[in-house]
């Protein structure tokens, strides 16, 4: 992932609080300490014990860890941000919570409630709250671990989880901001495949992942997008975000049948798109027929949403403009304005945190 790192010093904001002192003109995505952790264990009996807060730092874990040894683990990512109104807000955690427990059942471990979920995310929030951006600066990524730490030596579920939630204040997650992204069609690698874990959070799905992307950096591209592994033709989504084709005003996108991350911001936009009368398609799609789409365009948690000005594949690039008044900008536009409460929130997906 992108890193920036920068002075974490703490100032004085004229209330008796210290604040962080950083530019905020330039924080990247990479990993900045603040002040809490929230911890939650869980034993044989599948419930959780009461969260508590410690200062953010190391855990300690038993070498026989079923995370450490067979990679039982899941993860969610989420977004705290700052309003011009004051008010700091989460979207859709409960979506995030819903997915985590999805995830749980996968990977043979029991996961906390949705309302036990959400309010810890809430608790989290308020408790590294100077570490929250200014409006327009960044938002303070949130990330809930949900790891088999019990010590585990043959091949089963561990016999003791941990909850974790961390924070810590990010910007854009490409170095290159919001510009158009360049993309590398990988034929060789692949990041899931039919069966296995590819539709849910695991950590399992990640390392391997760093190969192929490490690759593709090194010559000059944002991100890799990955094709199905068995008819290797079917676009399916990016490292790191989904993505969606536009031609002649249709938005498609490949569907979540086990093997692509159903993420939150594609599910937003999908509903957002619908509602202003675009025709969307979750079908399969066809490596080709990026090379005769309008717009291009990718969203994550992380990433927002994201225009794509190339893709290359097979050594052939693809250019795509992007207008001003395409549906990718309708569509961020929309999504921001939701979120930074200019347009009505109709479908409850705010969140405030008092």
């Amino acid at each position: 992932m992108p890193s920036h790192s920068f002075d974490s010093r703490l100032t004085c904001n004229g209330n008796g609080h210290m604040d962080p002192e950083i530019d905020w003109e330039n924080v990247g995505f990479g990993m900045t300490p603040t002040d809490y952790m929230y911890v939650m264990k869980c034993s044989d009996d599948d419930e959780f014990d009461k969260g508590q807060f410690l200062p953010y730092g190391n855990i300690e874990l038993s070498p026989a860890a079923g995370v450490l040894n067979y990679g039982q683990g899941l993860f969610e990512g989420m977004k705290a941000m700052r309003r011009e109104d004051g008010k700091i807000v989460l979207f859709r955690p409960h979506e995030n919570a819903l997915r985590m427990k999805i995830g749980a059942e996968r990977m043979c471990m029991p996961s906390p409630s949705a309302d036990l979920f959400v309010d810890a995310v809430k608790k989290t929030v308020l408790a590294n709250k100077r570490w929250i951006p200014p409006t327009g600066k960044g938002t303070l990524y949130i990330r809930p671990l949900l790891l088999g730490t019990g010590p585990i030596l043959g091949l089963s579920p561990a016999p003791e989880y941990t909850f974790i939630i961390y924070a810590s204040p990010v910007g854009n997650y490409f170095k290159e901001g919001s510009a158009p992204l360049n993309l590398y069609v990988e034929e060789e690698f692949h990041r899931a495949f039919r069966g296995g874990a590819g539709g849910v959070k695991s950590i399992t799905n990640y390392a391997p992942a760093l190969k192929p992307l490490t690759m593709a950096k090194s010559r000059g591209f944002s991100d890799v997008l990955y094709l199905d592994s068995v008819h290797k033709k079917y676009v399916e989504e990016v490292s790191s975000c989904n993505i969606f084709i536009v031609k002649d005003n249709v938005i498609s996108t490949p569907p979540t049948k086990g093997s692509i991350l159903p993420g939150i911001t594609r599910k937003s936009i999908i509903e957002i798109a619908r509602d202003q009368g675009y025709q969307v398609e979750e079908r399969l799609i066809e490596v080709e027929e990026l090379l005769e789409a309008d717009e291009v365009f990718c969203t994550g948690t992380a990433v927002v949403v994201n225009p794509v000005g190339s893709i290359t594949y097979q050594d052939k690039r693809v250019e795509y403009q992007i207008d001003e008044n395409g549906v990718y900008k309708k569509m961020f536009s929309t999504y921001m304005a939701i979120q930074n409460g200019h347009i009505e929130d109709k479908n409850e997906w705010i969140v405030e945190i008092n």
